[in-house]
């Protein structure tokens, strides 16, 4: 006889460990944006913040991806609101410009606060 599975219960998450307690007020692993926290989108917010705007091209060189990788990802961060994409053309060339939006830089300078947060509350235990 087969048995029937076993619905177990999803496992509650931990609470977080009482130095990283009121960053924000949730626990540490949800202050990482998911959309932000990949290497290629964090790269693409990271060179846009440092200058007004980039090219599609320029963005491919600086972050060394492949014209498809960059556009999936670039993709992703337009859809949220993160970038502003212009689509002209140079002569019959098209050109993409990239900017980050005003929503962009906010969700960036978040970001980059919840990591320096959980940079100083674990340095603190490395020397344990």
């Amino acid at each position: 006889m087969v048995e029937a599975a076993r619905h177990k219960r999803p496992a509650r998450a931990a609470p977080p460990p009482a130095r990283l307690r009121g960053v924000q007020g949730t626990a540490a692993a949800v202050l990482l944006e998911s959309l932000i926290h990949h290497r290629l989108r964090l790269g693409i917010l990271s060179a846009l913040a440092a200058t007004e705007a980039l090219s599609f091209n320029d963005l491919k060189g600086i972050l060394g991806a492949t014209d498809g990788n960059l556009s999936v990802h670039a993709r992703k961060l337009e859809d949220a609101g993160y970038l502003a994409c212009l689509k002209t053309f140079d002569g019959r060339r098209p050109r993409t410009e990239y900017r980050l939006a005003p929503r962009g830089r906010q969700a960036l300078t978040r970001y980059l606060g919840h990591m320096e947060a959980l940079i100083r509350a674990t340095r603190g235990t490395l020397e344990r």
